[in-house]
């Protein structure tokens, strides 16, 4: 797991990030046990306080689930929904961007929806 300290994405998302990548990545199986705060505290220095609030964050998303007794497991489903989410945040972000950018240039709605028919 690759920590970058000096990016503007505070360590615990970038924990969340790096534990989804890793289901993704098949890394991490629907149904497997999942690092520990602990583990994940260690490997990158970091406080176990900081890796618990990664993992909390995936376990309100519903990717983590858990075991009352055991460590965290992965969900089933966990992949799908990664990628449901994944997808959802790039097309706001990128259709966010268009729409501000296409104001800001006087293209009206119209003339951005033709626009994209032309292209799609």
């Amino acid at each position: 797991m690759k920590i970058d300290f000096n990016d503007v994405v505070p360590i615990y998302i970038q924990i969340a990030d790096a534990i989804e990548d890793d289901i993704l990545s098949g890394r991490l199986k629907e149904g497997e046990n999942c690092y520990s705060q602990i583990q994940i505290a260690k490997e990158v220095n970091i406080n176990p306080a900081t890796a618990a609030k990664g993992i909390r964050l995936l376990v309100e998303r519903g990717v983590l689930k858990k075991v009352r007794g055991q460590a965290m497991a992965v969900s089933e489903n966990a992949a799908a929904m990664i990628k449901e989410r994944k997808l959802e945040q790039m097309l706001s972000e990128m259709v966010e961007n268009l729409v501000r950018e296409s104001k800001k240039l006087g293209i009206s709605e119209e003339e951005l929806i033709k626009k994209i028919r032309q292209m799609y």
